[in-house]
């Protein structure tokens, strides 16, 4: 069993050991074991839905502040906040290597969802052969856009987009992030690393969802939300583009269209709204030599083939293959910096 002491308060002992090489890979590996196996945690406990919550208490507190002011405020506030709940957990497991442990494994994997977001667009697939009218309701839960009169083409495209656009924030980006500062402490262990190892991946389930909440140029939102979207847009610009990377192999792995996949990344990447978006979506329309049609917004891909029902059950395998093969780099650099360590 690990020998959690030299690792879990500071900086002190042997902290480039083995031990907190085989806590930084067996805590990821468990989390996605936990997230597969048993999805979300239930809404009441659930990190995102507190974070949620908070965003919401202080949204009502600084939303009469008529400026971008409002939005930085609101940051500052909701991260101290989710910090300190962060580091009460943090304390309590502290008592107990175990217990540290499975509640380490168990607030990361609540900062991304993988099960959730392919059981999403398998649910879509399956509607559709079903119903129609089901499908757009179901698809409504994943777009902004209006869906009750969208053809079954383009319920496909947008069931297509949502899943590929959000493989970097629902996964990519938080283990990235989680893998950045696994380095960091491995080659210079500070005090109270694990709780900071923890805190970086939930500190991006915050911003991405303060985005989700507030990122929007309404009239009520258009101060208070452009710093939230800003921080979330600068945080996705190098994991979206890894996992546009990483569509890209996962083609040609896939004995998909990979050199199309990759020709449309370049092409239609930045016909998006969003500078990170269109990375993923437009490497998985060329994977699949499909269009993904946004009305008005974007068209990524070139239309070789007709878009159908099947090509949902191509892009979940795509997004699979990315996450496998973007966890599998994570693991093996870990484990070359261990060795060279």
């Amino acid at each position: 069993m690990f020998k959690f002491n030299d690792i879990i308060f500071a900086g002190t002992g042997n902290v480039n050991s083995l031990n907190l090489y085989l806590f930084i890979i067996s805590a990821l590996l468990l989390s996605i074991v936990i997230d597969i196996v048993f999805g979300e945690l239930p809404g009441k406990i659930h990190p995102v839905v507190i974070m949620g919550s908070i965003i919401s208490f202080f949204k009502g507190i600084f939303i009469g502040i008529k400026n971008r002011l409002s939005g930085f405020l609101l940051v500052i506030c909701c991260v101290i906040v989710t910090s300190a709940i962060l580091y009460l957990i943090y304390w309590i497991g502290c008592f107990n290597s175990i217990l540290m442990f499975i509640i380490f494994a168990i607030l990361l994997s609540s900062s991304f969802s993988i099960k959730m977001l392919l059981d999403t667009a398998v649910g879509v697939e399956n509607d559709l052969k079903e119903s129609l009218d089901k499908a757009r309701q179901s698809v409504s839960y994943l777009v902004s856009r209006s869906t009750d009169e969208l053809t079954e083409s383009f319920i496909v495209s947008a069931t297509i987009e949502s899943l590929t656009e959000n493989i970097t924030d629902s996964y990519i980006a938080p283990i990235f992030y989680y893998f950045i500062f696994s380095l960091i402490i491995l080659y210079y262990p500070i005090n109270y690393q694990l709780y900071i190892l923890l805190l970086v991946p939930v500190l991006y389930r915050l911003f991405n969802t303060l985005d989700a909440m507030l990122g929007y140029k309404s009239d009520e939102l258009i101060n208070i939300g452009f710093f939230p979207a800003k921080i979330d847009d600068v945080l996705n610009y190098i994991p979206s583009r890894i996992a546009g990377i990483y569509v890209v192999i996962s083609a040609y792995l896939l004995k998909l269209d990979g050199k199309n996949s990759f020709n449309m990344m370049m092409r239609d990447a930045r016909k998006c709204p969003s500078p990170n978006s269109g990375y993923t979506m437009a490497s998985a329309a060329g994977a699949l030599n499909i269009q993904l049609v946004k009305k008005d917004t974007y068209i990524l891909g070139d239309e070789n083939k007709d878009i159908e029902v099947e090509d949902i059950e191509n892009a979940v395998k795509l997004s699979k293959w990315t996450i496998m093969l973007f966890t599998l780099t994570i693991v093996l650099l870990l484990t070359l910096t261990k060795v060279i360590l």
